[in-house]
């Protein structure tokens, strides 16, 4: 007993130096994952057991890919071509959004703001509006999405590893519905807000010029990066999507390196979130030695009692307990923390354990968009505007991310748990 309160206590203090030190947060996880090694915590041969290449692979391979796009600047001309049809500056920004959410269920979040903010911030000028509003809704929208599929997000790419699901089981699962659907369901209700939110600006809209691509190439690699996914989800193989990102990647950096582009070579390794990729390795290890001592089924047992064994409250608790906690800290340490403790809190309430895993992602996902801190893309957001001369404060973020996350959180919740779960 002595020992599990002296790694629960050493595992709190790593936690709490992750929410307190963002920007050194892979240097604490590695540190951690050194402390659990030394203790032998996680003995030094299991250590690398522990961690679930899998996962690393698909976001190194994803991350290096999506570099590729961007530079082919096909999702700017996907998004001329969109806004271009749209009447009005209220259906544009609508438009615009949609499409952040699209492309972010098949690239990261982050690179998915990057890609689409250059075109909103041209509609705003053009037309004489502040461009935080439409910042802030790209950004929020970038995030709802990155819940739908495998390789949308690092919070998705963690609960394929944990629960071993290959990209259709994102849309069909154990014979149900997946993911995919109740984070539509929330995309939808979001959507309303926003058209409310920009009910007023009616002007109408053109675009002069639409972007130039010269090279369709990583287009075609991202389609076929996809299309691999989907064929290994019939194969007998597991744990093989990683692979599938990384054998992709290396077709395209082959490729720049036959065309002599080298400089693309220091674009990717310089774009490729490493800090993400080193503080999973290093949770990865922690959170493998919370198991072996039991702290992940005593807080497994905690929660349960807390929602006195009635499944629905437990549910209740672990999606608004993840949009709370997502609001202020970074979600992917919470939930690659979460999600043994809510499988094991589905073992003990003898449910079926999609429900608590992708309420899990549901909540902890979508809960980000609440703050101007929690989630990577609101960082970078509020960034990008900042070096266009508007401070964003947190009212007014919370203005169109709170209504915008309670709409998304509470359709695709109820949807999950009533339609899903209970009618299929």
């Amino acid at each position: 007993m002595r020992e599990k309160v002296f790694i629960g206590i050493i595992f709190i203090a790593i936690y709490l130096l992750l929410i307190f030190f963002p920007k050194k947060r892979h240097y604490i996880a590695l540190a951690g994952a050194a402390i659990f090694i030394s203790l032998n915590i996680v003995p030094l041969k299991s250590a690398f057991f522990a961690i679930n290449w899998n996962v690393l692979g698909i976001l190194v391979g994803t991350m290096g890919v999506v570099v590729l796009l961007i530079e082919s600047r096909i999702p700017s001309l996907l998004g001329d071509i969109i806004i271009d049809r749209m009447p009005t500056v209220q259906m544009a920004i609508f438009a615009l959004a949609l499409f952040a959410g699209v492309i972010s269920a098949f690239t990261e979040n982050v690179s998915t703001l990057l890609l689409v903010a250059p075109v909103a911030f041209s509609i705003c000028k053009r037309i004489g509006i502040s461009p935080v509003p439409v910042i802030i809704s790209i950004a929020v929208s970038s995030n709802l999405q990155g819940a739908a599929t495998l390789v949308g997000d690092p919070t998705s790419m963690l609960l394929a590893g944990y629960a071993h699901m290959n990209f259709l089981d994102f849309f069909w699962y154990h014979h149900h519905l997946s993911i995919a659907f109740p984070t539509e369901v929330g995309a939808l209700a979001a959507s309303l807000v926003l058209l409310y939110i920009f009910r007023k600006e009616k002007q109408p809209i053109h675009l002069e010029e639409k972007t130039i691509v010269t090279d369709w190439f990583p287009g075609y690699l991202v389609l076929a990066m996809v299309g691999a996914l989907v064929a290994a989800s019939f194969l007998p193989f597991k744990n093989i999507n990683g692979l599938i990102c990384i054998i992709f990647l290396a077709i395209g950096v082959i490729r720049e390196l036959i065309l002599k582009k080298y400089f693309m070579m220091k674009r990717i390794l310089k774009e490729t979130d490493w800090d993400t990729i080193l503080l999973l390795t290093g949770l990865f290890i922690i959170i493998q030695g919370i198991v072996n001592v039991g702290i992940v089924k005593d807080i497994a047992h905690f929660i349960t009692n807390l929602s006195k064994g009635n499944v629905f409250l437990g549910y209740i608790i672990i999606v608004w307990g993840s949009v709370f906690f997502s609001a202020f800290i970074d979600n992917v340490p919470y939930v690659a923390t979460m999600l043994p403790i809510v499988g094991n809190m589905a073992v003990i309430m003898n449910v079926q354990p999609e429900l608590f895993l992708f309420g899990l992602l549901i909540g902890a996902t979508l809960g980000g968009n609440i703050t101007p801190i929690g989630a990577s893309t609101n960082i970078a957001a509020t960034g990008l505007l900042r070096k266009k001369g508007y401070v964003v404060s947190f009212k007014q973020f919370a203005s169109i991310g709170l209504p915008f996350t309670l709409a998304a959180v509470t359709a695709g919740s109820l949807f999950l748990y009533v339609v899903m779960l209970h009618l299929t």
